[in-house]
């Protein structure tokens, strides 16, 4: 359990970076936006982790403004738009 990414190991550091810029570029193509922002937040509970964030605008990063009641079947279809770009960057599994 690591509460604060500035308490990462560097090489544990390098990874998740690396994998949310694969991830981002991915993202990118798929969603056709100006911008990947990438939040590390961590409140609530201990712990860390990356929010890949496809962005048109700062308005996208507001969390408030997130939908709080997405359909599953539009959650599978957005995994499966950056699945695809994963694969033509030749990510074929785990990263």
């Amino acid at each position: 359990e690591i509460d604060q990414w500035t308490d990462l190991p560097p090489q544990l550091n390098a990874h998740l970076f690396n994998v949310a810029k694969i991830v981002g570029r991915a993202s990118m193509r798929a969603f056709s936006c100006e911008r990947i922002a990438l939040v590390v937040a961590g409140y609530e509970i201990p712990h860390c982790h990356l929010h890949v964030i496809p962005s048109n605008s700062m308005a996208d990063l507001e969390f408030a403004n997130a939908s709080t009641n997405v359909d599953r079947k539009e959650l599978e279809q957005s995994a499966a738009r950056i699945i695809v770009e994963l694969k033509r960057d030749g990510v074929n599994g785990d990263l």
